[in-house]
């Protein structure tokens, strides 16, 4: 149950009340009317700016609306109070009644509490990670992959129809790169002694592909000429380091649905030129100097470009080059447009920093090519620093020195690497300091987190142990303080669906910090009187309440938890 979709539609039937008496005109969208909590929780328990945002357009002073709307609110069930607010906010106070049914709701939907149909099963593609496929994972991929499959997972709880979708760049010069660096390899397997010039990959990840391409070809392309093995010894790689990139992914429990060859392009490219042309988007033209290149440096030439400043970029975009070689943005174009042809609803795409400048010309593309009817959303993921005890761990991908992904997992755990990884806006820098994430302190937010969960798992043992026969919870014995934690848990579907709208699924991440926090504050008062222990052996009844409330707090922790794909701890040592 929603107890803000509830009472959403319970304040749009009492401002259907007022337009049947003629005290608001008919046809008003109620579209902007809101219902939350209010910042400071004194004020009462929800609250709605419905006469705010609907005074203006029916001709009326907000506060006078808003006090026909209070005196309608008030005769409601499940409501005591209802008031006026400064120049026109109402306030809400709810019957205790009202919360203890959200607490037995949560306990009877376990594991599908706060799930939602707002995305009404529409069809939602969401690539993410999409790493060349030159190297093993490595901690400069592992931010967007979680915030992707975080994102994945929290818009199928919303009641979106998913799709997982990895794209690998394995075409260009750096796939060539990686088939002679490769090669290299290769020969090491079959004996050689190898030097490994400036310019290929150096990294021994690489050793067991050379071994597996000597296993399969023996020392027929030892001495060949690489017009011979180039192609071949590239399709081998990738195929055998997109194995290795699966498994990486693998232990941070992520499956995608897609993986998507660049190369396997084709004739899409010319499919999305013609599309766009016959929307009259191509021309051929010369683009303007970019900012910062001299007179020397710049030498004006006809190319074949897209009208992308008719869709929000600052400049056209080329598509082919005079040589009639795409662009690499042409295939991007391609790619979408053969999204699109998957007849999607949305798109969502995870970029990394340093692909920020993409931005517009992908969106205009997206645009051009669906008529504006699909959405794309695209989220930048900034850098991870790495740190050990405070201290910079140095990577580099291209020397082969670098921090890989399965590394971090079994150092850390995928639980921690994954929330971690969400306790920050994504478009925010962040330091993942190994020593700090594994700290049981208030200050990690991962481990404060499955405290919670993991005190509440004890409650359980605890009335074993004190061999209390508990009786069915009466949960008027509740008082204010418990029930303001039950509040914070029943807030937890609204934050669903807002987190789903964004597309930020951090926001579940931020969320459960605040509702451990506050269970954490309900288990310390107990510490300093004996009378607020969740387990009293000489008051059966009180325990059976308040274990009942904190059943409740650890399924909405269990299901925020595996919203964003990390588990709930039952014990920590």
């Amino acid at each position: 149950m929603n107890l803000f979709t509830h009472f959403t539609a319970l304040i749009h039937a009492a401002l259907g009340q007022l337009v049947a008496a003629g005290t608001l005109p008919e046809g008003l969208s109620l579209a902007n009317v809101t219902v939350e909590p209010p910042r400071d929780a004194a004020h009462g328990d929800l609250a709605t700016n419905a006469a705010m945002v609907l005074a203006k357009p029916a001709g009326t002073n907000p506060r006078v609306l808003a006090e026909a709307l209070v005196a309608v609110l008030r005769t409601q069930p499940g409501i005591i109070a209802a008031d006026v607010a400064g120049p026109g906010f109402i306030n809400l106070k709810l019957a205790d009644s009202v919360w203890h049914d959200q607490l037995s709701a949560m306990l009877g939907a376990g594991g599908d509490y706060g799930r939602s149909t707002v995305g009404q099963a529409k069809r939602i593609n969401v690539e993410y990670v999409s790493a060349n496929p030159t190297g093993p994972m490595h901690m400069g991929h592992c931010r967007g992959a979680v915030v992707g499959d975080a994102l994945a997972g929290l818009l199928a709880f919303a009641g979106w129809d998913v799709t997982k979708e990895y794209y690998i760049n394995d075409a260009g010069g750096q796939v060539d790169t990686l088939a002679r660096s490769a090669h290299l390899r290769y020969r090491e397997a079959l004996g050689e002694t190898i030097t490994i010039p400036e310019g290929l990959y150096p990294g021994d990840y690489l050793v067991p592909v050379g071994q597996a391409l000597a296993t399969e070809f023996g020392d027929r392309y030892r001495d060949a000429p690489e017009s011979d093995w180039l192609v071949l010894f590239r399709t081998r790689t990738v195929a055998l380091m997109m194995v290795r990139i699966r498994a990486d992914l693998a232990l941070l429990g992520i499956v995608q649905d897609v993986y998507f060859s660049e190369a396997g392009l084709g004739g899409r490219v010319q499919e999305a030129l013609d599309t766009l042309t016959a929307k009259g988007l191509i021309y051929q033209g010369e683009l303007e100097k970019p900012k910062g290149e001299t007179s020397d440096d710049w030498e004006p030439r006809p190319q074949t470009l897209f009208r992308s400043t008719q869709f929000g970029d600052d400049q056209d975009r080329a598509m082919q080059k005079s040589n009639g070689s795409w662009t690499y943005f042409a295939g991007d174009v391609a790619y979408h447009w053969d999204k699109l042809a998957r007849d999607y609803d949305a798109l969502v795409n995870i970029f990394g920093a340093d692909h920020a400048g993409y931005v517009k010309r992908v969106t205009a593309a997206v645009k051009a090519l669906s008529d504006g009817r699909v959405p794309l959303d695209i989220k930048i993921v900034n850098l991870v620093k790495l740190l050990r005890a405070g201290e910079p761990v140095k990577m580099s991908k291209r020397s082969g020195n670098f921090v890989t992904l399965d590394e971090v997992v079994e150092e850390v755990g995928k639980d921690v690497v994954r929330f971690v990884m969400l306790t920050k806006r994504p478009e925010s820098p962040m330091d993942f300091d190994f020593a700090h994430v594994v700290e049981q302190s208030r200050e990690n937010p991962v481990f404060y987190v499955q405290y919670a969960h993991a005190r509440i798992a004890s409650l359980g043992r605890k009335v074993v142990e004190a061999g209390l026969a508990l009786p069915e919870p009466d949960l008027a014995l509740l008082d204010a303080d418990e029930l303001g934690v039950v509040k914070m848990a029943a807030n937890f579907p609204r934050i669903v669906e807002q987190a789903a709208e964004a597309r930020e699924p951090h926001r579940i991440a931020f969320y459960l910090g605040d509702l451990a926090a506050a269970f954490h504050s309900q288990w310390n008062a107990g510490n300093d009187d004996a009378a607020r222990r969740f387990v009293l052996a000489d008051r059966p009844d009180l325990t059976a309440a308040r274990l009942a409330m904190a059943r409740a707090v650890g399924q909405v922790i269990r299901n925020g938890l595996a919203v964003i794909g990390v588990a709930a701890a039952e014990e920590l040592h």
